[in-house]
């Protein structure tokens, strides 16, 4: 007769195998099990990994912990242990911890899908997209053997991109409904930029597979990255139905009802998941970035500070604080930034981001010569990463003026949608935009919104693979007039919240499109924000932008640009004049009540006390103004290139004649 000591092989294993199919199911009695395992064989390392997870399932996490990291210490080597240690840190709030455990799993075990997954999730709960995204390939990868799409995934890690698109094109040639490369696919479409086709491969991920959830999260940002936020939510939803503490999945809810206009509710998404996972300073940036738009200021830098502390070589969090506009550094703050521009390896996108912070820091200490150096370098490391091309840009504008000529406008005038609606507000960045914004929104009978893309996303589909804009307006319908203000109308509605009858946008790159914006909405209002050529392009060369804006990362990009936008008005002014209406910022600062008076009068509008209070209203502003306009009107701005002229010089060589004939440029 066997003693409990000498029990066969065959039955322990049996009995492992038992405790196993429970653990996910029935832990307790997985336990239960495992005690008995245990009884026989002590400190069987099967046993106690099952032990560990069990323990996890019923919720003692702590207890779990202290016999998962004590046999992670005994046996270095398992990749089993690591992924279950990395769990059960994830599921007692240390998701830093996890994350390193996650790594250390797939790094012993690169095969393992389900490992690759998991650290996917805990890095995008964690903020960190891009590892989130590299992390979800190498689950793809690990989820097949096959060798082509082996090498497309190892050529997508290495950003070899037309490598990965010719193997994954020949791959779903001869296997079309594959997820594994459809879900490639779509992650190289989207680095390119061709976000409808990462949409419409993720599209059939889904259905192909509905419970490939990391493709869904991925179809998800995609929605919203192409403005389909209200789209992006409902897959979101699906996942967190499975899963209501999905990190990644929360932290895009979260991103997705901000685009949304829904501050509120993202905030109480960004306050559970920190309570949560207190550590994770790319949260508390977003939470900062919400908290702002609000106009709850002392809690934003108070988020964006506690980013900084966990993260110090997190440049976005350093910027968001010097984007606040008002807010000053102290010298310990500004020891800190520089320490982390000092750090060997320091990320790009982080050195560029302290760049512009360190600016900021630096201008507002006097020290104009160091905070331009820091400007200047940010802008080199923003401007070779986005490779804007300004001819590109002018000869988009000669196509607008010829195309919308005086005889087209006249042709096809009030055939478009009838809705007075929308008021757009155009110009450059930083050009006083926001201010006209706050001011218009403070009417009872107008409502701000932000800086809307869909007018841009209408162009892009006119567009079309053909670049059919702006020359197919020409042959439209009446009846497609109407239609494409219409669908303008729909896609905004999502971002209208009261029953106001008029809205803002507030897109300023929509100038070039002032010619479609009159025949597809022949009712709306066109508001062109202009600033002092000089002071407009430096304040943008300063600012780094969250998105777009690619023109303002050089002097001369910058300076042609706004002699592009300035020409390209004096065209609009005269094939349909009056439709139009320019506010000057230098003018609305001398003059408020007067200029106020002519806007309000231009939009149709009666005058409005509160309009003149603008700072009194409570509203969510989400551009770099927002708590600039939550002031009083004030000359702050106002010739501060000139402290920084020595070094302004393409600038000015750019602007041209332009720079002396500003205000309303004769048409050439």
């Amino acid at each position: 007769m066997a003693t409990r000591t000498e029990q066969p092989v065959g039955s322990l294993n049996m009995a492992l195998a038992q405790a196993e199919r429970l653990a996910s199911t029935r832990p307790t009695l997985a336990l239960e099990q495992v005690d008995e395992i245990l009884a026989v064989a002590p400190g069987h390392p099967q046993a106690l990994l099952l032990q560990g997870r069990a323990l996890r399932l019923v919720g003692e996490t702590q207890e779990a912990r202290i016999l998962l990291e004590k046999l992670a210490a005994e046996q270095p080597g398992s990749a089993a242990t690591a992924l279950e240690l990395g769990l059960t840190l994830r599921a007692s709030g240390d998701l830093p911890g996890a994350i390193v455990q996650l790594r250390r799993s797939v790094a012993l075990n690169p095969r393992s899908a389900d490992a690759w997954a998991i650290l996917a999730d805990a890095q995008r709960t964690a903020g960190d997209d891009a590892a989130a995204d590299a992390a979800q390939l190498a689950a793809v990868r690990a989820s097949t053997e096959d060798p082509a799409l082996m090498r497309a995934a190892l050529a997508l890690q290495e950003n070899d991109l037309p490598t990965a698109e010719t193997l994954l094109r020949q791959h779903l040639r001869t296997r079309p409904g594959n997820v594994a490369a459809m879900r490639m696919l779509a992650e190289l479409a989207a680095r390119l930029g061709r976000l409808d086709d990462a949409q419409a491969l993720l599209a059939q991920v889904v259905a192909l597979a509905p419970g490939f959830d990391a493709a869904r999260q991925a179809y998800a940002m995609i929605l919203q990255r192409n403005n389909r936020p209200a789209e992006a939510l409902r897959e979101i939803d699906l996942l967190l139905a499975k899963d209501p503490r999905q990190g990644g999945a929360r932290t895009v809810k979260a991103a997705t009802l901000v685009r949304l206009g829904e501050y509120d509710a993202a905030i109480a998404i960004y306050e559970a998941l920190l309570a949560d996972y207190p550590t994770l300073a790319r949260n508390w940036m977003s939470f900062g970035h919400a908290l702002k738009t609000v106009g709850r200021q002392d809690a934003a830098i108070a988020a964006y500070g506690r980013a900084a502390q966990l993260e110090p070589t997190l440049g976005e969090a350093w910027w968001s604080l010097a984007n606040l506009k008002t807010y000053r550094f102290d010298d310990d703050a500004i020891s800190a930034m520089d320490a982390a521009l000092a750090v060997a390896g320091i990320g790009e996108e982080d050195r560029l981001h302290l760049h512009f912070a360190l600016g900021k820091a630096r201008e507002d200490r006097g020290a104009d010569a160091t905070a331009f150096d820091h400007y200047r370098a940010g802008n080199a490391l923003r401007r070779a990463q986005l490779g804007y091309d300004p001819d590109r840009m002018h000869r988009q504008v000669a196509r607008a003026m010829a195309t919308f000529d005086e005889g087209l406008i006249l042709g096809k005038a009030g055939q478009g949608h009838d809705a007075p609606d929308p008021i757009f507000i155009v110009g450059l960045p930083r050009s006083g935009s926001t201010l006209v914004e706050q001011i218009l929104a403070s009417h009872p009978l107008v409502e701000g919104t932000m800086e809307l893309p869909d007018m841009m996303a209408i162009v892009r589909e006119l567009a079309g693979k053909e670049d059919r804009y702006p020359e197919c307006v020409t042959e439209a319908s009446a009846e497609q007039l109407r239609g494409w203000g219409e669908a303008y109308l729909d896609r905004t509605r999502v971002q209208r919240k009261t029953a106001r009858p008029f809205f803002i946008d507030k897109m300023p790159n929509n100038w070039l499109h002032a010619g479609l914006i009159a025949l597809i909405l022949p009712k709306a209002k066109i508001i062109d924000a202009r600033r002092h050529p000089m002071d407009c392009c430096f304040s943008a060369y300063r600012q780094h932008f969250a998105r777009g804006q690619a023109f303002s990362y050089g002097l001369e990009d910058v300076g042609r640009y706004y002699r592009d936008y300035a020409t390209a008005m004096a065209h609009f002014d005269a094939v349909m004049p009056g439709r139009i209406h320019r506010v000057i910022h230098e003018r609305l600062i001398d003059d408020v009540e007067g200029e106020v008076r002519k806007l309000l009068d231009h939009c149709g509008l009666a005058f409005d006390p509160a309009c003149l209070s603008f700072w009194k209203t409570d509203r969510a502003v989400r551009t770099a103004s927002s708590e600039q306009v939550r002031r009083p009107v004030n000359r702050d701005g106002i010739d501060r290139w000139r402290r920084f002229d020595a070094e302004l010089a393409p600038l000015k060589a750019a602007l041209g004649p332009i720079l002396n004939d500003w205000e309303a440029p004769v048409r050439t």
